[in-house]
């Protein structure tokens, strides 16, 4: 079976995608869709993304997040609480300015904190993602088969249930910039799962960054891990929001 690790990027979505018998390769695709027209109709696909939305938003997140969290020591940071779907929809047109960008944040902060128990806002890092967020979400809607083939996954959760359930011991960035002996440290586990070094240090297809080719390497070893059964959910059973898409994070 075709196994798939999917991070977004600048440039849409980078894949580390194995075929049976072949060796990873990488590619970048400019939609989420897109990038799922290009594989087997059975492939397994994890990817770094929340799937699954909440209609009130919960202290600590939708559920996975909470779970998650007390495997990560240091990193648990990296997980942080999915607003509601209205807040993620709250605005959906392209931005033109940095202003315009500033204002929809404070509109999705403004919807987010009436959709939320406790009232809350939304982060610049999480509004961030909200465009791709909504893509996979559109996806999954327009087509629930494929809620059996893509998993939502999280590199730092991923690392972790790699490395026997030890989190990393250094963090991938310190202030927005790559950290050198994080990155190293997370390429020697992935190089003990069977990755060749070669491949993990060549340069990212264009558009992707070298820590999100990473995490979609991590990914891909979890897509594997869920297409053998080996993989667990967070929660077990997974949850599902109101159009019953799956709400778990799997490692």
């Amino acid at each position: 079976m075709t196994v798939v690790g999917v991070d977004g990027c600048r440039a849409g979505w980078i894949a580390v995608r194995r075929d049976p018998g072949a060796a990873p390769s990488a590619a970048v695709f400019p939609s989420f869709a897109a990038l799922l027209d290009a594989l087997p109709a059975d492939a397994t696909v994890a990817v770094d993304m929340p799937i699954g939305l909440p209609d009130v938003s919960q202290k600590g997140g939708r559920g996975p997040e909470a779970l998650v969290r007390p495997l990560l020591g240091n990193r648990q940071s990296s997980v942080f609480a999915i607003p509601s779907r209205a807040a993620l929809y709250a605005h959906t047109d392209g931005f033109t300015t940095i202003d315009a960008w500033h204002a929809a944040h404070r509109q999705a902060s403004e919807v987010a904190k009436a959709t939320s128990d406790p009232p809350r806002g939304v982060s610049i890092q999480a509004f961030g993602i909200f465009a791709k967020i909504r893509e996979i979400d559109a996806v999954l809607i327009a087509r629930p088969e494929l809620r059996r083939h893509v998993f939502e996954s999280h590199p730092e959760v991923a690392f972790c249930r790699l490395n026997d359930d030890q989190a990393m011991r250094l963090p991938k960035k310190i202030k927005g910039a790559v950290n050198p002996a994080g990155i190293a440290e997370r390429k020697a586990l992935l190089c003990r799962h069977g990755y060749v070094r070669v491949f993990l240090d060549r340069t990212p297809p264009r558009g992707a960054a070298a820590d999100d080719f990473l995490d979609a390497a991590a990914m891909m070893l979890i897509a594997g891990r869920i297409a053998s059964g080996e993989a667990r959910p967070f929660p077990d059973p997974p949850l599902a929001d109101r159009f019953g898409i799956p709400v778990a994070i799997w490692a």
